[in-house]
């Protein structure tokens, strides 16, 4: 059994979706994901992104990110992040919520799996301490409340260490519905403030093997063969590898390296 491994957007924040697809085949990828920025995801963008992603035989694993919004509305906007990730394919688009109401969250998540359905999307919703979705309990309960088969959870290794989980909770979860993993390591403990949070999420992550985290206890946690995307959001990767090809190398190797010494297949 073996794991599809992906070149998450997050590890390449700074470039635009045809760049990442660039980089990702020229890494050795056959998995990547994007950010989608509808004032950006121009015609002439997709055009790009979609001929970098034929060019190097590229599967997309995810777009992403949905943001519902505090009150719970959605707009245009986030149809159209839906609907550029059913045209480049993508099984699954992930979703953050500003929003406490669980029940208001649910509504939205029902909402956009609705728009999802026609492509056969996963919307999978992930927990982070800075947004209104702060565990996995959480996360779980409002896609129960959601009530749509289309409805996910989204585990990031990082996250799930700062909600204070431990990965035998995993193994008390559906399989069916975590239909993919965001993976990186980083510091074991973070302060608990907003800012401290933010940081540690978009400047302080490490590829696998680098940082503190029981990545091994999750991955064996995860169900078998669960695609992993690869979310090294860092600044010191950013500063130590500007050009987008040798990060991802760079992300790509050093996973590897670690993935294959903790007995864990990927492809």
């Amino acid at each position: 059994m073996s794991h599809i491994m992906s070149l998450a957007a997050g590890t390449l924040p700074e470039f635009l979706p045809d760049q990442i697809a660039d980089a990702a085949g020229r890494s050795g990828f056959g998995h990547v994901g994007f950010t989608i920025e509808p004032e950006q995801w121009t015609r002439d963008q997709a055009k790009a992104t979609k001929a970098a992603i034929k060019q190097y035989d590229l599967s997309v694993l995810d777009v992403e990110v949905v943001w519902i919004p505090e009150g719970g509305v959605l707009t245009d906007n986030h149809r159209f992040i839906i609907d550029a990730g059913a045209e480049l394919g993508a099984p699954n688009v992930l979703v953050v919520s500003a929003e406490p109401n669980p029940d208001r969250t649910a509504a939205a998540l029902h909402q956009l799996c609705e728009w999802a359905a026609p492509a056969n999307m996963r919307v999978s919703l992930e927990f982070l301490m800075i947004t209104a979705v702060r565990s996995l309990d959480v996360a779980l309960d409002i896609v129960a409340r959601c009530n749509h088969p289309g409805a996910a959870v989204l585990i990031d290794s990082l996250h799930f260490q700062r909600a204070g989980h431990a990965a035998i909770e995993l193994k008390a979860v559906d399989g069916n519905l975590l239909p993919y993993s965001q993976i990186c390591d980083g510091n074991l403990h973070c302060t608990d403030n907003f800012d401290a949070y933010l940081e540690d999420a978009v400047d302080l992550r490490d590829a696998p093997g680098e940082g503190q985290l029981p990545l091994a206890d999750m991955l064996a946690a995860l169900p078998a063969e669960i695609p992993l995307s690869l979310e090294v959001r860092s600044k010191a990767y950013r500063d130590q590898y500007p050009d987008p090809v040798e990060r991802a190398k760079a992300v790509r190797q050093k996973s590897l390296a670690h993935f294959d010494a903790i007995g864990i297949s990927v492809r």
